[in-house]
């Protein structure tokens, strides 16, 4: 088991681990399995979303942990069809009561979808469900900046945290900076890209062998040390201890470009532009 995880402060005081646990498509006993691995190795930040399928499991693996609920911070995420308002507060009820949880700590927007034009309608529902209590820090995912500056204009409140596409072939520089700028946190979704194409990458495979480290050992860490929170998933116990092993070496300011550098225009796994993008 990993012991100590480092933690960043989102600019609303919540602490967060650097490093989380992705369970898109672990559902099932199986997938509560491997969670329950998760979270006994040493994660502590759980993040899965109502479009997942898969709260029931988050909240059944919690129950089967060592950990006590106080010391997780579990994250899920509004679908698009549920932006207006009145629907937005049921859904965040509905995935309460799924993962059999009273509060959620951080719950986020899962995309902007804009053509349809009502995420400032969802994001005052996620102000209120966190003036109740059920949510401790409210912030979006695959935000631009855009967007995120229509949120604060309209409603006073910032997002604490944008989960956002990133990894090496799409290392999203620009949006970063914004970011920092403007005291939103950075959260990397898909982390380790297509893991085919990226595992076997010259330059990333180089700089492992450099510090006798895996490649995603060496792409987690790049993430961490961009300030950026990475949630890797995994369903085999091998891998998760590999992925959360990532605290005792550094890569240098060289290797951190180099990786850096390997970022391309149409990076995108999928091709889900957030500008033209809409979520079910």
């Amino acid at each position: 088991m990993v012991e100590t995880i480092p933690e960043f402060t989102l600019y609303d005081g919540l602490t967060v681990p650097t490093i989380g646990f992705g369970t898109y498509k672990l559902n099932g006993n199986e997938g509560a399995n491997a969670i329950v691995n998760a979270i006994n190795i040493g994660y502590r930040l759980i993040d899965t979303a109502y479009n997942y399928e898969n709260e029931g499991a988050v909240g059944q693996a919690i129950k089967r942990s060592s950990v006590r609920r106080e010391d997780l911070l579990v994250t899920s995420k509004l679908p698009g069809r549920y932006q207006a308002y009145d629907k937005a507060i049921t859904a965040i009820q509905e995935s309460l009561y799924r993962a059999s949880l009273n509060y959620f700590d951080l719950y986020l927007i899962h995309w902007p979808n804009p053509k349809q034009d009502m995420y400032v309608e969802a994001w005052q529902a996620l102000i209120d469900a966190k003036k109740w209590g059920i949510i401790r820090s409210i912030g979006v995912c695959n935000f631009l900046p855009e967007h995120l500056e229509r949120l604060e204009k309209e409603t006073g409140v910032k997002p604490s945290i944008n989960q956002i596409e990133l990894h090496p072939f799409f290392n999203q520089a620009e949006q970063r900076k914004w970011h920092a700028a403007n005291h939103i946190q950075t959260q990397s979704w898909s982390p380790l890209a297509r893991a085919n194409e990226i595992l076997n990458n010259e330059t990333i495979v180089n700089i492992a062998r450099q510090h006798n480290k895996t490649v995603s050992q060496i792409i987690l860490r790049w993430h961490y040390q961009l300030g950026s929170i990475a949630i890797p998933k995994s369903s085999s116990y091998e891998r998760q201890l590999e992925n959360i092993s990532i605290f005792d070496f550094s890569l240098t300011e060289a290797e951190m470009n180099a990786i850096s550098k390997l970022t391309k225009p149409d990076g995108r796994r999928k091709n889900q532009d957030p500008a033209v993008y809409e979520e079910f």
